[in-house]
């Protein structure tokens, strides 16, 4: 059908074609031409689509049958207000249901109100509302200020912008036609560009990329962008562009790098407790997060388990600890003396403020705060940045002075453990003896390593006891457990062990009665841990040992163990073998006896003494545990190899990886006395023998060249060889050694102990003992299996 009024919609339809994507636009629109009564005159297929009827049903028919209620047409007039107005109609649902509409007159009418022909646009009124509400959006969108907004053409020209495209100075106020590269670094505007063709060739979006942004006129500030991008494609499919949209998140970003390094920060700071070492792991944290350099200075009292001054105090010894960066330092050691002048808090600070302080920083941008914890000063730290880099803001000093107290927590909980270790290691050290020891009888060399390496301590002991007549002990024990509840133990088992071997008690012996303490032990902690009301509890307590005397005078040894595994024994040739010892129960167990073991050792012999912890190697037998000990014992020894270099290598190649239990290595080469340097009598219980007895002294001491201690001796033997005759009667023995000291003997068959006593004036008798007591450097008696023998010492004269 021919449209009436041709010239003039032409004209309209063209304008209105060039105008936008309007739905109620004539390009887009439906359309039908109406006479001044309302009657359509001709339509165009948009309207025969929409209103689903053809032009020829459409044509001649009024508008106002169109409606879904005829009776509501004047309410639709009721909507003009000018020659070319709007409104909406309820339409059939069968012809367009709920429209909008556009009035534009097609004649002079449009002027003067009474237009004879006129054009109504339609468009359903949900698709009109929806394109106003997006072009609503898009217009707001480059009206805001908060988000940069940019339109670029296929070659990344900008084509239209938001009022400001990037918030900071250096950006042009109109920047049509230019390039990025016209006003940001090249280098910054390359990184964008590369983002921004990978969306015009993919048409895959950008979402939220950060990027660093500088401008040509302020290139020192720059700004971190979170870059978006989307492709722009016309009607046909063709490329037409490229938004990108700019959103500073600058300081988002700085704020999660804060929160980053003090996750950073917190987390190398739980990683140990050596105030040396959290300072330099922090320093090389600080740097380059936070500056390009960065000091710690760490209060000396630290580092000598010494308190630290109180914050309120004036002067403070710092020890410079760790620094990072570019900061040519004194290095890490150095003392200095720093006057707080009572101003503890963080603040900013350049070398100008601190006149021949910080003089040697690179830069006059830095912050310096204190490290304090518990009301004590433990030092401070100092940052600073390089000139190009922006100076620091109050964020960064409340960050770093988060850090500090951070820091002064870890440091201070590292010197606090630092003495309390020092104190648990000097303890258990002062439980122990000499690594070394060299007496007449053995020279001997261990190995002791802790399981709790933490804090140095465990439950293993060793010890080395000088014995009466140049003859020693060798002991070596377990307690269960480790840790400083284990040392208590270890350390009242030791002392009950010396004291029971200053009795010079048989090993069986001294163990039954060791065995009868941890027994009370168990009691004890029982009766501590009973709850009110109930039965006492016997939790883990008991321990193993090995108790071994060596007498350098018959070259025999005498042991026995509860719970221990045996000695070995490295003959001089290298050969070894595990003596054949029968181990008693557990101390604490009770119940059995302990079998004592005597067997005779050949000159330059070495002792092996150890606790299980060197053979029980992960989950391997103990009888390879022990083949391998004895392995390493005769590599070490067939090439002669000294104690204390043999220790060593044995347990660090028979323990390689972690320790699973407190290892202890006791090492003893024995030494004999020469059978020239003793002498040995036996007499009847007769009076004449005692002139006889003081010949032979005086006789063997000359032989000697001890004629400086002969008047002592004879007079001590005679002493003793008396007391003998006449309370225990015969045979009596009596022996001179010549070792470290002169030791003389007198052994009887009687087991009743001397007692030195205070004779009255008028008494003939009892002070033999008190004399002897007086005479020499010291004296005592022991038991044995025949009876009981009373031994004295005397000093050696100096060798001319």
């Amino acid at each position: 059908m021919v449209l009436a009024g041709d010239q003039a919609w032409n004209g309209v339809c063209t304008r209105m074609a060039r105008s936008n994507d309007d739905p109620l636009d004539a390009g887009h629109a439906a359309g039908l031409v109406v006479d001044a009564g309302g009657t359509i005159l001709s339509c165009t297929p948009a309207a025969e689509a929409l209103l689903n009827r053809t032009a020829d049903d459409l044509c001649g028919r009024r508008i106002r049958d169109l409606l879904a209620d005829p009776a509501t047409w004047p309410a639709v007039l009721a909507q003009r207000d000018g020659p070319v107005w709007e409104g909406h109609a309820r339409l059939a649902p069968d012809g367009g249901d709920d429209v909008l509409f556009r009035v534009l007159p097609l004649d002079e009418g449009r002027l003067t109100g009474r237009a004879q022909q006129s054009l109504v646009l339609l468009a359903p009124r949900a698709l009109v509302a929806q394109w106003r509400q997006g072009h609503a959006f898009m217009r707001e969108l480059f009206l805001q200020e908060r988000i940069g907004l940019a339109v670029l053409d296929r070659n990344l020209r900008v084509v239209r912008t938001n009022t400001h495209l990037l918030p900071y100075s250096g950006v042009p106020g109109d920047l049509s036609g230019f390039r990025l590269a016209d006003f940001l670094w090249e280098s910054d505007a390359h990184v964008i560009e590369t983002r921004l063709w990978e969306v015009l060739e993919t048409g895959i979006p950008l979402v939220a990329v950060d990027v660093e942004a500088h401008t040509h006129v302020d290139p020192g500030t720059g700004r971190i962008m979170a870059v978006s991008a989307f492709r722009l494609q016309e009607a046909n499919g063709a490329v037409a562009g490229v938004t990108a949209l700019f959103l500073d998140v600058t300081e988002q970003r700085l704020s999660q790098r804060r929160l980053d390094l003090l996750h950073r920060v917190s987390t190398v700071l739980s990683t140990n407790l050596s105030a040396e070492e959290t300072a330099r792991d922090l320093a090389e944290v600080l740097v380059p997060a936070l500056a390009d350099v960065a000091v710690i200075e760490v209060a000396q009292a630290v580092f000598t388990s010494e308190e630290p001054a109180p914050e309120d105090h004036r002067m403070h010894t710092l020890r410079l600890t760790a620094e990072a960066g570019a900061r040519p330092g004194t290095g890490a050691g150095a003392d200095v003396e720093v006057d707080s002048d009572g101003v503890l808090s963080g603040r900013m600070w350049s070398p100008a403020s601190e006149e021949g302080a910080d003089d040697d920083f690179p830069s006059p941008h830095g912050m310096r705060t204190w490290l304090r914890a518990r009301g004590l000063l433990l030092g401070r730290i100092r940052v600073g940045r390089e000139g190009e880099h922006p100076p620091y803001v109050p964020e960064d000093l409340a960050l770093l002075e988060e850090i500090a107290s951070r820091a002064a927590l870890v440091i201070d909980n590292a010197r606090r453990y630092a003495r309390e270790r020092n104190a648990a290691v000097r303890l258990q050290r002062s439980l122990l003896p000499s690594p070394t020891t060299d007496t007449v009888a053995v020279h001997t060399a261990s190995v002791y390593l802790p399981t709790d390496t933490a804090t140095g301590v465990s439950g293993d002991w060793f010890d080395v006891i000088p014995l009466s007549s140049a003859r020693v002990a060798l002991v070596v024990g377990d307690v269960v457990g480790h840790g400083l509840q284990a040392t208590a133990t270890m350390a009242r088992l030791r002392t009950a062990v010396r004291t029971l071997a200053d009795l010079d008690l048989e090993p069986d012996e001294l163990l039954t009665h060791l065995d009868d303490l941890v027994t009370q032990f168990v009691m004890e902690a029982g009766e501590a841990t009973r709850p009110p009301g109930g039965e006492p509890g016997f939790g883990s307590f008991g321990a193993t040992c090995l108790y071994l005397t060596y007498d350098p005078v018959t070259r025999r040894c005498l042991m026995a163990a509860a719970g221990h595994p045996p000695p070995a024994l490295v003959a001089p040739d290298g050969t070894v073998r595990y003596l054949d010892l029968s181990p008693g129960p557990p101390l604490g167990v009770g119940g059995l006896p302990f079998e004592p073991f005597e067997v005779e050792v050949a000159d330059g012999s070495v002792l092996a003494l150890y606790t299980d912890g060197l053979i029980e190697r992960g989950h391997d037998d103990l009888d390879q545990g022990m083949a391998a000990l004895g392995d390493a014992l005769s590599a070490a020894f067939a090439v002669g190899r000294s104690l204390e270099d043999a220790g060593p290598e044995m347990v660090a190649g028979l323990v390689p990886g972690p320790l699973s239990d407190d290892v202890t290595l006791l090492l003893a080469r024995t030494r004999g006395i020469p059978a020239r340097s003793t002498a040995t009598w036996t007499f009847d219980a007769d009076p004449a023998v005692v002139a006889e007895a003081r010949e032979h002294v005086l006789g063997r001491l000359s032989e000697w060249g001890l004629d400086d201690l002969a008047f002592t001796t004879e007079l001590v033997a005679s002493e003793l060889v008396t007391n003998a005759i006449r309370y225990a009667g015969g045979p009596i023995e009596l022996r001179l050694i010549l070792a470290a000291s002169l030791i003389c003997e007198v052994s009887d068959r009687s087991g009743t102990q001397p007692r030195m006593r205070r004779a009255q004036a008028s008494e003939e008798g009892g002070r033999g003992l008190f004399l002897i007591a007086q005479l020499t450097e010291r004296w005592g008696s022991r038991y044995t299996r025949h009876g009981k023998t009373i031994w004295t010492e005397q000093t050696l004269p100096p060798r001319p």
